[in-house]
């Protein structure tokens, strides 16, 4: 049977914060639900809203965080590991700044913090099935990423080297999901190893096609570099087990491309939108999505160089619940067709 995604959602890692109503989960899963949201994807390292280690280790307090959600009228849509999968793989040009994706005490210590991320990412699959859930979402973290651009030429077999270790970090991490039935949604995103279809296939073909290696889909980041972000919903929509609605624009000029010239996001020719502001297109993607039967959530991520949180938030859940497409469960031209019978059929076909 047909199935309809779900929706609308919001991501709350841009919202949360230490003022009311972002700094506990019961007040934040109110204002989502005022504003129209059925679904939070929360960011499991969030100590303000979530506890990963309290979730991993009780269906109690899970079944406690559900009821919260379900008291203010949302359920969670997934767990984000996004910084924490960020740090199972640091290149070191990188360190200083990812440190402060860990606590304190891990700092100037790569070997210790990657310990700790791996740790949490783990934890994090044990909550997502004491929730419920059959998805996380992540990234997978980065050792190639500063040789994206080949000058000087990248000596042979380097980014071979790096996906060959990025998936032997990961590769027990996605066995543990498997162990617990959870698919690890990795946002293809720039920054990461894995930042679009080539090098997801690479990063799959080392894992030996690991069930569990899946997609977030954020078109926004495929606009960003100029990707046919519909086409590869036709290639890899099998792997699609999240979504992340996202928008962008991209305005060239004689002064920048898609690198953007190290502007700030503001002055930027690729710079990310509120809904319905920038130039993806949604209604492509939400037909693509519904032809190939994703019944996932639709997640509002909002990053936008321009409008406040506020109404991106306010504008975000009724522009996706508008471009949810409801699957129909039979064709338009039933009406005109009949019961088949065989001779009939063979008699048009002049071979009766």
């Amino acid at each position: 049977m047909a199935s309809t995604m779900k929706g609308a959602g919001i991501f709350l890692a841009q919202f949360a914060g230490d003022e009311a109503p972002f700094n506990s989960l019961p007040s934040i899963a109110r204002w989502a639900a005022g504003h129209g949201y059925e679904g939070i994807q929360i960011p499991a390292w969030d100590g303000r809203l979530f506890d990963l280690a309290k979730a991993a280790a009780s269906k109690d307090y899970c079944d406690e965080v559900k009821g919260i959600c379900a008291e203010a009228g949302v359920e969670i849509t997934e767990l984000s590991t996004h910084l924490l999968g960020q740090l199972v793989a640091v290149h070191p040009a990188y360190d200083i700044a990812f440190d402060g994706f860990a606590p304190a005490r891990l700092h100037n210590n790569p070997k210790a913090r990657q310990a700790w991320a791996v740790e949490q990412v783990l934890l994090a699959a044990k909550a997502s099935r004491n929730l419920g859930l059959d998805v996380s979402v992540s990234f997978t973290g980065s050792l190639a990423f500063p040789y994206l651009y080949p000058w000087p030429q990248r000596p042979a077999g380097l980014v071979e080297e790096a996906f060959g270790e990025l998936a032997r970090r990961w590769k027990p991490i996605l066995d543990a999901y498997d162990d617990v039935g959870v698919d690890v949604g990795f946002e293809l995103h720039p920054g990461e190893d894995v930042f679009d279809g080539a090098t997801f296939e690479m990063f799959l073909d080392r894992l030996g096609g690991h069930k569990r290696c899946t997609i977030n889909y954020d078109p926004s980041h495929f606009l960003l570099q100029q990707l046919d972000y519909l086409a590869f919903i036709d290639i890899y929509h099998e792997r699609i087990s999240a979504f992340h609605v996202k928008d962008a624009e991209f305005n060239p000029d004689g002064r920048q491309g898609v690198y953007s010239g190290y502007q700030g996001w503001i002055n930027r020719a690729a710079r990310f939108r509120s809904l319905g502001d920038g130039h993806v297109d949604f209604t492509g993607i939400f037909s693509k999505l519904a032809q190939y039967d994703y019944n996932g959530w639709a997640v509002l991520e909002w990053e936008c160089c321009l409008k406040h949180p506020e109404d991106g938030a306010a504008e975000g859940a009724p522009f996706i619940k508008n471009h949810i497409i409801r699957v129909t469960e039979k064709a338009f031209d039933d009406f005109a067709g009949g019961a088949p019978d065989k001779a009939q059929l063979r008699s048009m076909l002049g071979i009766g």
